[in-house]
């Protein structure tokens, strides 16, 4: 008589499978709260630019500690939830989330240092990080899709290295 690996049988072992659960209802009730982090800019004070408490002072240029605090909750909230996306996406195209994390995060940047322009500049910043994250993303995407069709690596390169129009170019993107 044969006798079962009781790994084979079960998928998930029960230790690693409450670790998933729990790092599941942590992710959960981080998104949950996000509207509270969100609105806990209303708790700061409204009438002054600076904020004392027996941990830390914080001194700031904006009007108020209330509107610097509005400032990082509109921009660290997002980036929170993006992060989020960005470790538990399964999809291929995961990788692409990096652009509008890197863009929250040099806003979010700029206003702790108080630059004063904030949503400004970060695009300057951003665009090399583009132009790698984009054709890697995309060269992927025509990888996966070569694969599905059938079509085989070597005609895919001689795809590339036909000379084209810039229009032929632009139309072999929608087809």
């Amino acid at each position: 008589m044969k006798q079962q690996n009781s790994k084979l049988s079960t998928p998930i072992s029960r230790d690693k499978g409450r670790k998933i659960l729990f790092i599941g209802g942590i992710i959960v009730i981080l998104i949950a709260i996000t509207p509270f982090i969100f609105y806990s800019y209303k708790s700061f004070p409204e009438d002054s630019n600076s904020w004392e408490t027996s941990f830390f002072t914080i001194n700031t240029s904006y009007n108020s500690v209330m509107h610097l605090a509005w400032y990082v909750s509109g921009k660290a909230v997002p980036l929170l939830l993006l992060f989020i996306w960005f470790f538990t996406c399964k999809h291929w195209w995961h990788w692409i989330i990096l652009v509008p994390l890197a863009m929250y995060s040099f806003q979010l940047w700029g206003i702790i240092n108080e630059s004063g322009g904030f949503d400004e500049v970060e695009l300057i910043y951003i665009i090399p990080l583009m132009m790698v994250l984009v054709p890697i993303v995309y060269l992927i995407r025509a990888k996966l899709f070569s694969r599905i069709r059938g079509n085989d690596l070597e005609e895919f390169e001689e795809e590339l290295g036909r000379k084209r129009t810039i229009w032929h170019q632009i139309m072999d993107l929608f087809r």
